[in-house]
């Protein structure tokens, strides 16, 4: 395979570096970084010039701007979830009036949002929702009453994306509708902060208690195919630069390997050379599948990839720190009873790759069904 950057491209990377390095350091708070990139036009660049407030730029300029982000000291994204995910759904699927309400936000840093999916009880199983939502009585929105578990950002987030049972009595994947939900409703919505093993609260419980919803996107009834459209959207430039986290992480174990000594050991050598071979493969796989290959597998495949790599990688970090690793980067206090430093984050963290956005058990059953054909796997009733 040739892929390589033109001049434009690298062009492009020499002013998403000099923005990043003049703008990146000092970052208060992630609210206010959103604002920032959105008033110097770098969210939303997949978009299209739709007149939505971003500026727009080719695909491998995507891949610049992400690569370039992921090496600079910038903090991690909250706006990444209405720019990657809903916005792309609302270009393939939202009305006009959709678009120019929502779009505008998103690309300004203004409004975040939170994905509403998974449930309790059904974990990677999407089509099990139980969330349900009812016609008001004048028919202009839904009332939603359930709950949504593992929802990222959900006590940052302005709005919440929810995918609802709106049919009494479908089953599976029909009678599902794709909402828009606003946060801000005082006695509607209450979200409840999950404690990780790392100490932070990056997930959380959402409970919806006859929250408002005017927006629906696709249509009543047809919350499925919108629903598996977006997911579709979790693939090629994200998982480019998600690879460059990678690599600079993977330096950093060797380099611990090499001060502990643990490199001279065989096996340990072994393994850190095939998390870089490894790496290597992942990175040629997202160039190969770079805009959508038409492969019904391609995503399971790339997620099946790096969350077992990235969960690996997590245990050869504290493995080559030997016993230091068990000891915290401070001394306990009332204050501060709960910090860890990069690697035992790394090790803690990534123990979650292999259940969120889709279970390993979930992507080898796609595969297992939409590539090779095999028998669908039995179902219970919800």
């Amino acid at each position: 395979m040739d892929f390589g950057f033109a001049r434009e491209d690298e062009d492009f990377r020499g002013e998403a570096r000099d923005w990043l390095a003049a703008h990146a350091g000092g970052v208060t708070d992630r609210r206010s970084w959103e604002r920032t990139l959105g008033a110097a036009g770098w969210v939303g660049l997949g978009w299209g010039a739709g007149g939505y407030g971003n500026r727009t730029a080719t695909l491998t300029q995507q891949v610049v701007w992400a690569e370039e982000y992921a090496r600079s000291a910038a903090p991690p994204r909250s706006g990444h979830i209405g720019e990657n995910l809903l916005a792309p759904t609302l270009l393939a699927h939202g009305t006009e009036e959709q678009k120019s309400r929502f779009l505008p936000p998103i690309a300004a840093g203004e409004e975040l949002w939170c994905q509403g999916y998974s449930e309790p009880g059904a974990g990677s199983d999407l089509a099990g929702v139980r969330t349900a939502a009812v016609r008001e009585g004048d028919g202009r929105a839904y009332r939603v009453t359930g709950q949504k578990i593992w929802t990222s950002l959900a006590h940052e987030a302005d709005w919440c994306f929810v995918l609802a049972r709106t049919e009494p009595g479908s089953k599976r994947h029909h009678g599902l509708t794709f909402l828009l939900v606003p946060m801000d409703q005082p006695g509607r919505i209450e979200v409840r902060p999950i404690r990780q093993l790392t100490g932070t609260s990056d997930f959380n419980e959402v409970f919806f208690d006859g929250a408002r919803a005017e927006h629906v996107v696709g249509g009543g009834g047809n919350g499925w195919r919108v629903a598996m459209s977006l997911l579709g959207f979790e693939r090629g430039v994200s998982t480019l630069a998600q690879q460059i986290g990678f690599a600079e992480e993977l330096g950093s174990v060797v380099r611990a390997a090499v001060e502990s000594g643990a490199a001279v050991d065989p096996v340990v050598r072994e393994r850190l050379v095939r998390q870089w071979a490894e790496l290597r493969a992942m990175r040629w796989n997202a160039l190969r599948t770079l805009g959508g290959s038409g492969d019904p597998g391609a995503p399971s495949v790339a997620k099946l990839l790096w969350a077992g790599w990235h969960q690996r990688l997590g245990e050869l970090a504290v493995l080559v720190r030997g016993a230091a690793a068990s000891v915290g980067p401070a001394d306990w206090s009332v204050a501060s009873p709960y910090e860890l430093d990069a690697a035992q984050h790394l090790f803690l963290f990534s123990r979650a790759d292999t259940i969120y956005g889709g279970s390993d058990q979930i992507q080898r059953t796609i595969i297992a069904e939409r590539v090779l054909g095999l028998p669908r796997e039995p179902k219970g009733a919800v």
